[in-house]
């Protein structure tokens, strides 16, 4: 089963921690990425950019609206993923543990499924 590890990171906490805090928690999370390679765990992980040079964009009836970022009606961003394949749920909890993130931020773990998943 595939999961995928959200990393939910406040607004502003990458300028607080600065050049230097920013490196070695990118350096940090490198590394867990490359555990998580070599335990045959991983299928993809990214980092991304802040939400300062993000765009949000709706189409209804037909109309495009685009907002320009940041976005001030949240209080987090997505900073990164990891997917993985794992047996069960709590396989993937217990990563998310490991996870360096999860002293920083959020880590919220989902499982991959079909949008139609749970509907009733």
């Amino acid at each position: 089963m595939a999961y995928m590890l959200l990393i939910m990171e406040p607004h502003g906490q990458r300028a607080e921690r600065g050049l230097a805090g920013g490196q070695e928690a990118y350096a940090r999370m490198l590394r867990f990425g490359e555990g998580l390679q070599a335990r045959g765990l991983l299928r993809a992980s990214e980092s991304l950019a802040s939400t300062e040079q993000a765009v949000r964009l709706q189409v209804r009836e037909g109309q495009a609206r685009m907002v320009d970022g940041p976005f001030a009606e949240t209080k987090e961003m997505v900073g990164g993923f990891y997917l993985l394949d794992c047996a069960t749920r709590e396989e993937a909890v217990a990563i998310a543990r490991e996870c360096p993130a999860a002293e920083w931020a959020t880590v919220e773990v989902r499982e991959v499924a079909p949008c139609y998943h749970g509907a009733l």
